[in-house]
Order: C-alpha cells, then sequence, then structure tokens
C-alpha cells in the first residue's frame, strides 16, 4: 500500500538544540500509526513538523506525493491533514458551535451544515452544548470539541497530539474508544501518545521515540509484547 504520509530523516532544531535527529516513518491510508515515548522525547515536534508548525533543517515530509517543504500550516491543512493540539486548545470565548465553523474555514460554505451534523452525531455531548462557552466545557469535552473541529476540515489524516493528557481513565477510555471508531469509519489517523498502553491497544504499527530517535518499530502488539517496552513504558 503507498504511503498517505513518509517521513524521510528529519532533522529538527530549537536554537542550537537538536530535538529530533533523523526520524524516519511512514503512515499508509487507513492505519492508526502511533509515535510513543517519554515526555521529551521528539514526539509533539514530529508531529508539529508534520503540520507544517516547525520545519526540519534537513529531511522531507512528503505527504499524498507531496513534499511539504515551506508550506505553512494553514495551506497543509487545505492539502488535506488536520492535527488536534497537545493540550487542545479550543477558542475558549467562542461556543461549540463557533469553534466547529472555525475547523471547516477550508470547507466550501455548503460543506459546513453537513459536517455539523456528522461531527453531532459522533460526538452528541457536543450537539447538548452546541451554544455553550467552550472555556466553560470539562476537560473531556474540550478534547471532544478539539477532535470535532479537526474533523469539520474533512482531513486525510488526522493527527492527535496526546488525548488523553490531563483526563481521568474513564474519559481516556472514552476518546481511545472514538479513535477506535474514527479508525473502523475509515479515517487515518497518527497518534502521539504518553499513555504507551492505550496507544499500542489501538496501533496498527507503531514507533518508539527515545530522545529525538526512533529505538524501536512494530506493530502495536508486537510492541505490547516487546520487554524494553513492557519495562520502560508499561509498569512490566
Amino acid at each position: 500500500m503507498a504511503a498517505l504520509l513518509k517521513v524521510d530523516d528529519i532533522h529538527v532544531y530549537y536554537g542550537s538544540i537538536h530535538a529530533v535527529k533523523g526520524v524516519s516513518f511512514e503512515v499508509s491510508e487507513g492505519e492508526i500509526v502511533t509515535l510513543i515515548g517519554a515526555n521529551g522525547a521528539g514526539k509533539s515536534t514530529v508531529l508539529n513538523t508534520v503540520s507544517g508548525l516547525l520545519h526540519p533543517r534537513t529531511g522531507s515530509v512528503t505527504f499524498m506525493g507531496k513534499d511539504l517543504k515551506g508550506v505553512p500550516a494553514y495551506k497543509v491543512v487545505e492539502h488535506g491533514l488536520a492535527q488536534v493540539p497537545e493540550g487542545r486548545r479550543v477558542f475558549l470565548q467562542m461556543t461549540v458551535e463557533e469553534n466547529l465553523e472555525m475547523g471547516a474555514y477550508t470547507q466550501p460554505k455548503s460543506a459546513i451544515a453537513p459536517a455539523l451534523k456528522d461531527v453531532y452525531e459522533r460526538f452528541p455531548r457536543l450537539l447538548e452544548r452546541k451554544n455553550q462557552i467552550a472555556g466553560t466545557l470539562s476537560g473531556g469535552e474540550q478534547q471532544m470539541l478539539a477532535m470535532g473541529r479537526a474533523l469539520m476540515s474533512k482531513p486525510k489524516l488526522l493527527m492527535l497530539d496526546e488525548p488523553s493528557m490531563g483526563l481521568a481513565p474513564i474519559l481516556v477510555e472514552q476518546i481511545f474508544g472514538i479513535i477506535k471508531e474514527l479508525h473502523a469509519a475509515g479515517t487515518t489517523i497518527l497518534l502521539v501518545e504518553q499513555n504507551a498502553q492505550a496507544a499500542l491497544s489501538v496501533a496498527d504499527r507503531a514507533y518508539v521515540l527515545e530522545t529525538g530517535r526512533i529505538s524501536l518499530s512494530g506493530t502495536g502488539t508486537e510492541l505490547m509484547a516487546s520487554d524494553q517496552v513492557r519495562k520502560a513504558y508499561l509498569g512490566g
């Protein structure tokens, strides 16, 4: 299967700090691919580089056969790639529905109502709160809103950065249930997650990042069974 996303030997710096050191991986259409690792391993930096928020000093990011070098983040969204950022980052002073409409800025006006209908069917809680100010939502509801906002752009690849961060275990279970539903409906997902157990349980393939490098890769099942992964990330 041809790669939808291909990341090839990217090196990313913050000033003089070499944060990502030669990372390469692929995501094929219909897959869930996850990047796991400790805090500071470079996971979010990789995601932000793919989405155009950061730019690699060397290496390339190719999406649907197009080199994204120099493409600004808002143009990357137009190509069909949407990111749900770490910490959710919803527009706190806007209503739920206004937040969702912001996610559809790349779409024609005629597409907004059907997209809202799809999001509300997937996230009934958002429909109940569509006129509520986003800053008054719970953390779990804000995560649903951030995911719904990204889906409004009809992405070919949905990137999720630490979707379980700060959530109670029951909400983590709910969010990962939604991720599985999105995958079953045909959404291709690139998932960055510190909760290795949850991430590997839904992943087709996975990569372990350590200090800016990929140290291990395999299927989700293979890495779940790996002694190295169990000791470092699963408490085994």
